[in-house]
């Protein structure tokens, strides 16, 4: 099941973001700035940049998340997005003897198209630790015969039989992850993802992302959210998802919640 969490983010981001954004006008230096800086000032200078499309003084916050509960297939949407740092659970270095997977909700849905999928991962499973075991053994005696001892040809022999014991794994294998953003490349992220055309597993990440760094920087996020909600029209055109009202309504209602 999906579980994020927001770890870490820069101290006072408004704040960070108002002198940075000054400073470019400014004959004073940056201590000066933020003695002058009230919070008042800083939500309406925020909302000010935006208005008028002055994006790069939010590069020099950032957000870092701690993802778990998501797939593979999740992960290769998620690094398209290139101005962000990555950590991601490895599977040469993890054997993943307790095989977990994400289930589509679709599938879940349908009784029979469920049992073929568990099925299938079931056999998935197996397969990757018969893999797995076979090329241990046959790493371990071939480390053994060079004159390696039997613990340490045992260890290098796990790593090396991961490595390519992995390539049997599904696109559903479960995986883990720490990712960071700057603010400017995650309301680009949620530009994106957000939208009800985003594939499912990833919006319901965008989403949740969202609703935990709107009460950190409510002014900084204002704007925040899928094409219909940042810009007031749907940028799909005729690929339009045609709900651009109940999507703006959602998240209307998660920013009055905070």
């Amino acid at each position: 099941m999906l579980n994020v969490k927001l770890i870490a983010h820069t101290p006072n981001p408004e704040a960070v973001v108002a002198a940075a954004a000054r400073l470019c006008y400014s004959a004073v230096g940056v201590e000066a700035l933020l003695e002058a800086q009230t919070p008042e000032k800083n939500t309406k200078f925020v909302k000010m940049l935006a208005s008028i499309g002055h994006e790069s003084p939010i590069e020099h916050v950032s957000f870092t998340f701690g993802v778990e509960g998501v797939s593979r297939s999740l992960l290769a949407q998620l690094t398209r997005h290139r101005i962000a740092s990555f950590s991601v659970q490895s599977q040469r270095y993890v054997r993943l003897d307790d095989f977990r997977f994400i289930v589509p909700p679709e599938i879940a849905a349908d009784p029979d198209a469920e049992a073929l999928f568990l099925a299938a991962m079931k056999r998935q499973g197996e397969e990757y630790l018969a893999l797995a075991a076979a090329l241990e053994k046959k790493h371990k005696r071939a480390l053994m015969d060079q004159g390696l001892d039997e613990k340490t040809a045992a260890q290098k022999a796990e790593k090396m039989a991961n490595e390519d014991a992995r390539f049997v794994l599904p696109n559903a294998c479960e995986t883990k992850l720490v990712v960071t953003m700057n603010a400017r490349s995650l309301k680009h992220f949620f530009n994106l993802r957000c939208c009800n055309r985003a594939q499912w597993e990833i919006r319901a990440l965008a989403e949740e992302m969202f609703r935990l760094v709107y009460p950190v920087a409510p002014a900084l996020f204002s704007d925040a959210g899928p094409g219909c909600v940042a810009t007031g029209r749907c940028p799909e055109g005729k690929m339009s998802c045609g709900q651009m009202k109940q999507v703006q309504a959602k998240f209307a209602g998660w920013k009055e919640q905070e």
